[in-house]
């Protein structure tokens, strides 16, 4: 039975998520519509809005949907000309200057929040920011729901998020404003989302992600993330312990409790993903945007890993669900795998690598 290793990637379609998208399919009213139809599909969108509002800690403040985190990046980035970090996403570095330094844990110095983008965690190591208090705009897609976090406590201007990164649907997502925040639409043509976002709102993927963010706020409340944790920090001790020359990318930092950045120099993360997958567990070399293209993490790069290390990178991330059985099935897997890998290339002979 496969074992899905690749949380931070996308997630399960939450059966709470499915039950709500099905029952949205008998709507069969436009949002925009003033007959009962209509007024019925924009009760049940505004009563979704208000719920991912309050599951992000966003109440008062506006929530625009999109069609995901990337769209909600572009919608407030364009045209900003904000500083950004190396160790963004693709979908935020495209439209800003990614000249903030970042050390070997993965922490951004950000000299003018004001004019600045970043993010609260990172999809590959899972390091955590420490927001500063004026800061423009946060992509708060990795960090929502599996840590507590409030947006009007962040201190930040405007943050964006994705359903489908939680258990929600793929294809929708929303952007959060502190209320009396300009924004210009990309996306013109009718008056949805109050002139900021035109189309037909997809309902049945509001209802989805409404679901989902309050399934993922109960599994916080539960405490289910603070085990996630102790699961992930057991895979790391026993690896490092049998391996002590491998390296964890961000250990230094606080991370997302299920994330786990793992470097073997020398060991392509690409032949780990393809060998893992051949035994039923999934993992990936990186950012799922990124995964598949022959190039080193530039998010290891910034951090000071050299081509070789960054290269060998894999990504571990894990979810609620997960057990301690397929946690330590994965882990005689990869130990496997790589003790075979290591023996070939003497690597027992070097003793611990600098990482």
């Amino acid at each position: 039975m496969r074992v899905y290793l690749d949380w931070n990637a996308t997630t399960p379609l939450r059966p709470e998520a499915r039950a709500a998208m099905m029952q949205a399919m008998d709507l069969v009213g436009n949002p925009s519509s003033v007959h009962a139809e209509g007024r019925a599909a924009r009760m049940a969108m505004e009563r979704a809005r208000e719920e991912i509002a309050t599951a992000l800690g966003a109440d008062g403040a506006d929530l625009i949907f999109t069609s995901g985190a990337t769209e909600a990046a572009a919608l407030i980035l364009a045209g900003r000309g904000l500083a950004c970090a190396p160790v963004e996403h693709d979908a935020v570095r495209a439209w800003c200057d990614p000249c903030l330094p970042v050390d070997h844990d993965g922490i951004v110095t950000v000299p003018d929040p004001s004019g600045a983008t970043l993010q609260l965690a990172n999809s590959e190591t899972g390091v955590i920011q420490r927001l500063p208090e004026g800061l423009a705009v946060s992509d708060l897609t990795q960090a929502f729901g599996k840590i507590p976090l409030a947006f009007n406590w962040l201190g930040i201007t405007a943050g964006f998020v994705s359903a489908h990164k939680l258990g929600g649907p793929k294809g929708i997502g929303a952007l959060v404003l502190r209320t009396g925040t300009d924004l210009e639409a990309i996306l013109k043509g009718g008056g949805q989302e109050r002139g900021r976002r035109a189309g037909t709102e997809n309902l049945i993927g509001i209802l989805g992600f409404a679901a989902a963010a309050r399934a993922a706020q109960a599994e916080l409340e539960a405490g289910l993330w603070d085990e996630v944790a102790a699961r992930r920090d057991r895979l790391e001790a026993r690896l490092t312990d049998r391996f002590p020359e491998i390296s964890i990318a961000g250990k230094g930092a606080r991370r997302l409790p299920n994330t786990t950045c793992l470097l073997t120099s020398g060991w392509k993360g690409e032949t780990q993903v393809m060998q893992m997958d051949l035994r039923g567990f999934a993992i990936s070399a990186g950012s799922a945007c990124s995964s598949g293209k022959v190039r080193a993490s530039g998010t290891l790069q910034a951090m000071g890993y050299d081509d070789q290390q960054s290269q060998s990178a894999i990504r571990i991330s894990i979810s609620p669900a997960l057990g301690e059985d397929q946690m330590n099935r994965f882990a005689d897997a990869w130990e496997s795998a790589y003790s075979r890998w290591r023996d070939r290339n003497g690597v027992r002979d070097r003793g611990t690598e600098e990482g």
